[in-house]
C-alpha cells in the first residue's frame, strides 16, 4: 500500500476501530458495545469502500474469535455490513444529526435482523409463528435499549474524538 493510505488520519481511524474491538473482549455491560458505532465510523471515514468494509469486519472477526462464536453470527455480520453502508451514505454530510440518525437506524436494523435470526433458528424456543416472532421482539426490547444507548454513546465518542483530534492536530484533518 502506498504512503497516502497510511496517513496519520488513517492510522487514527484504524486505532479507534481497534480500541472498539478490544472493548468487546473486556468485561462490559451486556449489549452496551461499540459494534454499530465501529461500523458507522469505519464506513464514514475509511475512504476506500472495500477497506471501509474489510477493516471493521476484520476487527469484529478477531474479537469474535476471542469471545466466542454463535448461531446467529451471519445476522450480526449482515447488520454490521449494513451499518458500514449507512456510514458510507453519511460521508458527505457528517454532522450531529446525521450521526444520531445513522446510529438509531443501525440499532433498529440490528434489532430487527438479529431478532428475526434468533426466532428463525429456534435457539430460544419461540414458536415458529407470528406470535413467536412478536414474543421474540418483545423479550428483546430491554436489550435494544441498551444497544441503542451504547451505539449513541460510542458514536459520540468515536466521531467526537476525530473531530477533536482534527482541531488539535491539523495533520489529521481531511486533505
Amino acid at each position: 500500500m502506498n504512503k497516502k493510505i497510511f496517513s496519520p488520519r488513517f492510522i487514527f481511524i484504524i486505532t479507534v476501530i481497534a480500541v472498539a474491538a478490544i472493548y468487546r473482549i473486556i468485561p462490559h455491560i451486556p449489549n452496551f458495545t461499540p459494534v454499530a458505532a465501529m461500523a458507522l465510523f469505519g464506513g464514514t471515514y475509511i475512504n476506500r469502500k472495500v477497506f471501509a468494509f474489510i477493516i471493521p469486519m476484520a476487527a469484529m472477526i478477531i474479537s469474535d474469535l476471542v469471545i466466542g462464536l454463535h448461531g446467529t453470527m451471519l445476522a450480526v455480520y449482515v447488520s454490521f455490513a449494513i451499518s458500514v453502508g449507512i456510514g458510507i451514505l453519511i460521508r458527505k454530510k457528517i454532522n450531529i444529526f446525521s450521526v444520531i440518525l445513522a446510529s438509531v437506524a443501525s440499532s433498529v436494523i440490528f434489532f430487527i435482523i438479529t431478532n428475526i435470526a434468533v426466532w428463525y433458528t429456534g435457539m430460544v424456543g419461540y414458536p415458529m409463528n407470528m406470535a413467536g416472532l412478536i414474543s421474540c421482539f418483545t423479550a428483546a426490547i430491554p436489550f435494544f435499549r441498551t444497544e441503542l444507548f451504547g451505539t449513541l454513546i460510542f458514536s459520540s465518542v468515536f466521531f467526537g474524538s476525530l473531530l477533536f483530534a482534527e482541531k488539535r492536530f491539523p495533520i489529521l484533518a481531511r486533505v
